[in-house]
C-alpha cells in the first residue's frame, strides 16, 4: 500500500553503469512479454499453430507504438504537425533546438483503433479466422498491458490527477518543476543530481513545500484495469460466453473505458482548455464514449446469436 501524502521524485530508471533502462520502456517491455506469453496459452487452447504469433506479437508492437503516437497528436496536440512534423515519428524535439525527449505523448485511443486496424491486416494475411474471433482474443493480452503502460505513466510522472486535499494525494515533483527549472532552481547542471539534491537537501525545502497534493490517476486507472483484465480472464477461461463472437471485445470496450472514463474526473486535462468542454466532459471522456457504446453493442449482438460460430 502506497504511503499517505507522499512526495514522489523517482529516478528516471535502472543504472546499469554503461547504460540506463528507463522504467517507462521497462513497463512496456514486461507489458508485451507477459502479453505474448498469455497469448500463447490462448493458441494453445484454441489449437491455433504457434508459428503464427510471432508476427501477431510483431503487429502489436507496431500499431500500439504507432497508433498511440498519432492519437496523441491528433487529439491533443495537433500543432505539432506544423511546427515540428518531425518530432510527431522522432523522440527528438527539433524546435527551438533539437533535443532528444523519448516519445512524450501517446494515446491510449489511438492505440485501440490501431490495434483494431492492425489485428484485420494480421487476420486476413496470416491468422484467416473471424476478425472478432481475433479481438475476442487479443483483448486479454492487451488489458494486461494496460495495468503496466499506467505504471509507467506513474514512474515518469505523468497524467498526474487534480489537485486535492485527501489522503490519497502525492507530491509529484518532476510535474512541478522541468529539468530546466530544477537546475535553476539548485545551481546544480546535473539534472538527476538536481531533482535529488531538490527532496534530499533541506536547503530547498520550501520549493518541495509549494507542489501541491495531486491524485494519482495513473494508478487509479491501472487499480481499475487489474478489475478488466481479471473479469475477461474469467469470462474467458471459465464460461462459454467466449463462442459468442464478439462478446469479449465488447465487454472488453465497455470495461475498460468506463474506467477511463470514471477516471477522468480526477485527473488534470491534459490539453488546456478542454477540460469540460462538451456537455461537461473532458477530451478524455469524449473520446471513451464512442468506443463504450461499440461495446454495448457488440455485446447486445453477440448476446443474440442464435448459434455459435463455426471456424
Amino acid at each position: 500500500m502506497l504511503p499517505l501524502k507522499m512526495t514522489w521524485n523517482p529516478s528516471t530508471g535502472l543504472d546499469l553503469g554503461f547504460f540506463t533502462i528507463h522504467y517507462y520502456s521497462l513497463m512496456f517491455v514486461i507489458a508485451f512479454s507477459l502479453g505474448w506469453y498469455l497469448m500463447k496459452k490462448v493458441y494453445k487452447n484454441e489449437g491455433v499453430e504457434e508459428e503464427k504469433l510471432d508476427p501477431l506479437f510483431i503487429y502489436s508492437v507496431l500499431a500500439i507504438l504507432i497508433g498511440a503516437r498519432l492519437g496523441h497528436v491528433f487529439f491533443y496536440q495537433t500543432e505539432l504537425l506544423w511546427q515540428d512534423p518531425l518530432s510527431v515519428f522522432l523522440p527528438f524535439r527539433f524546435v527551438p533546438e533539437i533535443e532528444y525527449t523519448g516519445f512524450q505523448g501517446l494515446a491510449s485511443h489511438g492505440a485501440a483503433i490501431g490495434m483494431i486496424f492492425a489485428m484485420y491486416l494480421y487476420n486476413k494475411k496470416i491468422l484467416k479466422k473471424s476478425v472478432l474471433w481475433l479481438l475476442d482474443r487479443v483483448i486479454l493480452p492487451v488489458s494486461l498491458g494496460a495495468i503496466f503502460v499506467r505504471i509507467g505513466n506513474f514512474f515518469n510522472s505523468e497524467m498526474v490527477g487534480k489537485i486535492t486535499d485527501s489522503n490519497l494525494g502525492i507530491k509529484f515533483v518532476q510535474d512541478q518543476y522541468n529539468k530546466y527549472e530544477v537546475q535553476r532552481l539548485t545551481g546544480i547542471p546535473n539534472e538527476h543530481k538536481a531533482y535529488s539534491a531538490l527532496t534530499d537537501d533541506p536547503q530547498f525545502a520550501n520549493y518541495i513545500a509549494e507542489i501541491p497534493y495531486r491524485f494519482p490517476g495513473q494508478l487509479m486507472e491501472s487499480f481499475g484495469y487489474v478489475f478488466v483484465f481479471l473479469i475477461l480472464m474469467f469470462v474467458y477461461w471459465k464460461t462459454d460466453l467466449r463462442k459468442k463472437e464478439g462478446f469479449l471485445f465488447g465487454l472488453f470496450l465497455v470495461l475498460l473505458w468506463t474506467v477511463r472514463f470514471i477516471v477522468e474526473y480526477f485527473k488534470r486535462a491534459q490539453v488546456e482548455g478542454r477540460e469540460d468542454w462538451i456537455f461537461g466532459f473532458n477530451t478524455g471522456q469524449i473520446l471513451s464514449i464512442p468506443f463504450i457504446l461499440i461495446g454495448i453493442f457488440m455485446i447486445v449482438r453477440a448476446l443474440g446469436q442464435k448459434k455459435e460460430p463455426q471456424y
